[in-house]
């Protein structure tokens, strides 16, 4: 492509609104940098930035040009993902992520898998957000809630969670149970502190309880169920392990919005790379998730 050594560089003084700051990213010379300016905007025929004492700031045709060289790098990216998924080795990466919960569940399977491929280096990713399998940031997404509905994804349930509404003791004996769903709205409850909740019974809590009655909130399920066990407010709790501790109180019947189900998602070009399939049955020989698969 002619000029795409210029374009990159201006797309990087662009970001960066410095010559400096663009020469050591690049690691090329300021001269360099000016050179590749110059020779772009001699060749559009027009101005790309405002040059002033702090910086460089962007013109309009600046913009579209970082605009059209932020899409180039993504279609590199997936050129480069495609390239990487496609080999039949097993070694490299092997990247996966899940949510923070799931890290207890996931990590004895890793292991195993990461013993027998020697030549594999697993990475596990915790992330709350989604991760962009279609520019490879993982092979392998486990995400709970809604099922996923990318066409170009691959997505099998693995398994679903009964949630439900617990209190500590220590809450109880403070405050009480409630009678019913109408009592809810006397209590105190721990919630999510995100602005988006894809988690169900999430959703339900917080289009059921008014936000006064939030008195904790909390960035991670681990934290919510820390203030839970604390006795700070009624929360949410998987049920086959809540139950089994005394000092938890199940304070209304589980109704059928809270099942969490949580999903396995490939994106279909590395679905069946010999990487991916190595881990699919991998976790089918397992009897917990065996079932599924």
């Amino acid at each position: 492509m002619e000029h795409w050594t210029e374009i990159r560089t201006a797309a990087r003084v662009a970001r960066l609104g410095t010559v400096t700051a663009a020469a050591d990213a690049l690691g090329v010379h300021r001269a360099t940098i000016n050179r590749h300016i110059d020779t772009l905007e001699a060749a559009l025929g027009g101005k790309l930035f405002q040059r002033h004492a702090k910086g460089f700031t962007p013109t309009d045709l600046g913009r579209e040009l970082l605009r059209i060289a932020d899409t180039a790098d993504d279609q590199f990216e997936e050129l480069h993902r495609k390239a990487k998924g496609g080999s039949d080795t097993l070694q490299g990466d092997f990247i996966v992520t899940s949510i923070a919960t799931y890290a207890s569940a996931l990590m004895p399977i890793l292991k195993t898998f990461g013993d027998k491929h020697p030549d594999l280096i697993i990475r596990y990713l915790v992330s709350d957000s989604l991760l962009r399998l279609e520019y490879g940031e993982a092979h392998v997404a486990f995400r709970a809630g809604s099922k996923p509905d990318n066409p170009d994804n691959v997505v099998r349930e693995i398994e679903h969670i009964e949630m439900g509404l617990f209190a500590h003791a220590s809450y109880v004996s403070r405050y009480g149970l409630p009678a019913g769903l109408e009592d809810l709205k006397n209590h105190r409850f721990v919630g999510s502190d995100s602005g988006t909740h894809r988690a169900p019974f999430l959703v339900w809590l917080h289009k059921t309880i008014a936000a006064e009655n939030f008195v904790c909130r909390a960035n991670t399920i681990q934290a919510m169920a820390e203030a839970i066990q604390c006795g700070i407010g009624i929360g949410f709790l998987p049920r086959h392990s809540a139950n089994n501790q005394p000092d938890l109180s199940e304070v209304i019947p589980p109704q059928p919005e809270w099942v969490s189900h949580m999903w396995m998602v490939t994106h279909m070009d590395l679905h069946r790379t010999a990487k991916v399939q190595a881990f699919i049955k991998e976790l089918g020989q397992l009897k917990r998730f065996g079932d599924w698969l």
